[in-house]
């Protein structure tokens, strides 16, 4: 099994397209690390905030195969590939991490350069993984965010539920 952390995010129907994917996790990858849930402005366009979070899991998958996977979850979220890089979204996941892989793996580049360059994956990452070490920077997250220019990116925690349990 290969411990994987995934960055979720939404700014379209959020805490549905959020909810619709911790639902699909779940069934494949249960019991799932779920992060606190944060309120977050779009960076590189204008539009409606995101709603951020890092989970973790365990995964007898490949990177290719989790990557497939993922990209299906979207998908069936409405997700649209066409138009700009930086735009609105019904859903995005991202791996983050697999185990401690370092390089393009599979057409994936781990670790995620935004681990350590946006306060909404890097504090959740935090809160999941805070002992964990990065594969490359060979610190733990909690000491990355510890030392990440934290007044930033303007983050704020919310109140979610998932599965009649509060985050």
């Amino acid at each position: 099994m290969h411990r994987v952390y995934v960055s979720l995010g939404s700014n379209i129907n959020r805490c549905q397209h959020i909810s619709a994917a911790l639902d699909v996790l779940d069934r494949y990858f249960s019991p799932l690390i779920i992060s606190n849930f944060y309120d977050c402005q779009p960076i590189g366009f204008d539009g409606d905030n995101f709603l951020n979070l890092v989970v973790g899991f365990d995964c007898a998958d490949s990177i290719a195969t989790l990557s497939e996977k993922l990209k299906v979850i979207e998908d069936d979220n409405g997700r649209i590939r066409t138009g700009p890089k930086f735009s609105s979204r019904t859903l995005d996941i991202d791996i983050l991490t697999y185990d401690s892989v370092v390089g393009c793996v599979e057409g994936v580049i781990l670790p995620r350069k935004e681990i350590t360059e946006n306060a909404f994956v890097l504090l959740p990452m935090s809160e999941v993984a805070a002992k964990a070490i990065h594969p490359v920077l060979k610190k733990t997250y909690q000491a990355l965010w510890q030392q990440y220019n934290q007044q930033s990116q303007k983050l704020s925690l919310i109140d979610f539920t998932w599965r009649s349990k509060k985050y």
